[in-house]
């Protein structure tokens, strides 16, 4: 649908994000604030804080499969099933396999959130910090390229972000995991404190923490003013908190940004492009495609941040096409949907301990313990590049269904917490490959007539070394503090399962090498900004969305800049 005259001003704002997840959240919250017009797109529905949570106060009685999901679920939906969050409490928030089809050329677990908020309902929570021991890798290491910032860019708006967010964790003086902005930690249990003590004695350079996580511990005023209350940890948070205890769009940012007067929102439109001007050498909006009644609409701003996720990102650039970008918009180097990377889950490690079986806890902590990378971390040490935090933690064993007897004696032994167990798993950084890409099928289509995206991405022999040495690292670990490793698995996931895909659209000083600027501007489209992760230049081992929300501030507050003072920089 073209429009023009007082139908196109009403279709016209200062800024369109696409996306209302995590960064696309952060990129309305921050265009509002500062008196800007602000479309938010949304190809999903709505999903409103407290009225859209169904699940979230459900005891498991009221769930018809207690909460497993039945089979004829799981045999139509194999991608998403595989996830750990996806079951019968929570599948109203996740994509099914069949509704929203793309091309495994390679096997890849596509796993979506589509609604507003995204997959920010949706996600595991944990915040670190990058440190320079990241930003610097690429070049030092010689992989990907160098990426165009450093630390000391993006400190400030950690800080920044982390003060609106609410992060619980400690501050560990650790160099290559910066401390963080905190509120309280949650407390380890005693055989976590026990791993410690002796993890130290015997590796004083491996730092066993509690996992800094985006949940409020002691909301400070900030987040009473979001109308947020304080963590109960119930830890049943892939329904959606009632509480607004963990950060998600819906509970903060959005809201925020609607209070300001400055934000509309627009669900089920699924943007099928960005459109480009010729004659100005910029963008001037996008077109749309309703998800329910398929018309075509097209908006239009004078700045786009493009926040889809990192692999919707990457397929509304390369369906951005024009006789100026016949590539994809601003993808002049062929470099665009190139170079994408995640993170290697797929080292386990069980392990049982005979030991304090007079200690207990409390609750349902909403995270784990970790220790931050220890491998290559200030030299090149071994014979694969990069390495992996870990994350562990420690719980005594439920009741055996297989208990014999009856009367008070079967009752006492239901009620018995069982021995100590430990579970570890691993998070490694992955080293970005021109061969590891997406790209749009020239014959596969999706319901909204979009091309549908080839995914072709792949594990290296340096994943597979890097997951070895976890496995022989974590069991040398625990068996030095006193524990019987039981299993050590390989769980040969495919790429995709770990919802940590990055890179496409990646940062970086030239043009030629690269998609954007150190502003996460577009080289060759100065008003399109990307600030999801698809921007991302290398993996880092640590969780991703703390980054992507620093990043998205950093790229707002330079665009809203540039736009005051009209110097074309934008």
């Amino acid at each position: 649908m073209n429009i023009s005259g007082k139908a196109k001003a009403q279709h016209t704002y200062d800024v369109i994000v696409i996306g209302s997840g995590i960064s696309g959240g952060w990129a309305a919250k921050e265009f509002c604030e500062k008196g800007y017009k602000t479309l938010v797109l949304e190809r999903g529905r709505m999903v409103k804080h407290l009225e859209d949570y169904p699940t979230a106060m459900q005891d498991p009685w009221q769930f018809t499969h207690r909460g497993e999901l039945p089979e004829a679920v799981t045999t139509n939906n194999p991608i998403v099933s595989r996830c750990y969050a996806f079951d019968e409490t929570t599948q109203h928030f996740f994509v099914k396999d069949q509704e929203h089809p793309y091309v495994q050329e390679k096997p890849f677990d596509w796993i979506r959130g589509y609604q507003v908020g995204g997959k920010s309902l949706l996600w595991a929570r944990q915040t670190q910090r990058w440190s320079d021991y990241e930003f610097e890798a690429p070049a030092r290491d010689g992989f990907a390229i160098d990426w165009p910032i450093r630390y000391k860019d993006l400190a400030p708006w950690y800080s920044y972000v982390e003060k609106f967010v609410g992060i619980s964790g400690t501050k560990d003086q650790i160099p290559n995991l910066p401390d963080s902005e905190v509120l309280p930690a949650f407390e380890m249990n005693a055989l976590e404190k026990h791993l410690k003590e002796r993890i130290k004695a015997s590796y004083p350079n491996r730092h066993v923490i509690i996992g800094r996580c985006a949940h409020l511990t002691a909301p400070q005023k900030i987040h009473v003013a979001q109308g947020r209350g304080q963590c109960m940890a119930r830890h049943l948070c892939h329904r959606g908190c009632p509480f607004g205890a963990y950060f998600s769009s819906n509970s903060s940012t959005l809201p925020w940004a609607d209070a300001t007067g400055n934000l509309t929102l627009l669900t089920n439109q699924v943007v099928e492009s960005i459109l480009y001007d010729e004659q100005k050498g910029k963008a001037i909006g996008v077109r749309t495609v309703d998800s329910k009644t398929k018309l075509v609409k097209e908006f239009y701003a004078r700045i786009i941040f493009v926040n889809a996720s990192a692999l919707n990102t990457n397929l509304i650039l390369l369906n951005s096409k024009s006789a100026r970008f016949p590539q994809g918009l601003g993808n002049d180097n062929g470099l665009l949907g190139h170079y994408i990377a995640f993170h290697n889950y797929r080292g386990n490690i069980l392990a049982s301990f005979d030991g304090l079986r007079d200690q207990y806890y409390y609750g349902r902590r909403p995270t784990s313990i970790f220790m931050p990378s220890f491998r290559n971390v200030f030299r090149q040490e071994t014979d694969f590049l990069r390495g992996y935090m870990i994350a562990f933690s420690a719980s005594r064993a439920g009741w055996s269904q297989q208990l014999e007897g009856i009367g008070s004696d079967y009752k006492d032994q239901l009620t018995e917490a069982g021995p100590w167990q430990v579970f570890m798993m691993m998070q490694g950084e992955t080293i970005p490959r021109y061969e590891n890409h997406v790209r749009l099928s020239n014959h596969e289509k999706d319901p909204w007539g979009i091309p549908q995206l080839i995914t072709s991405v792949d594990y290296t022999d340096n994943d597979v070394k890097l997951m070895h040495d976890f496995l022989e690292q974590g069991s040398a670990m625990l068996e030095q503090s006193g524990c019987k490793v039981a299993a050590r698995i390989d769980r040969k996931d495919a790429p995709g399962l770990d919802i940590h895909e990055m890179g496409g659209a990646r940062m970086g000083k030239d043009p030629k090498t690269s998609l954007l600027n150190k502003w996460n501007q577009l080289h060759q489209c100065k008003n399109v900004f990307v600030t999801d992760g698809a921007c991302m230049t290398s993996t880092g081992n640590q969780n991703p969305s703390l980054t992507y929300m620093a990043l998205t501030a950093r790229a707002v507050d330079y665009a809203a800049t540039a736009l005051q003072k009209n110097d074309g920089t934008v």
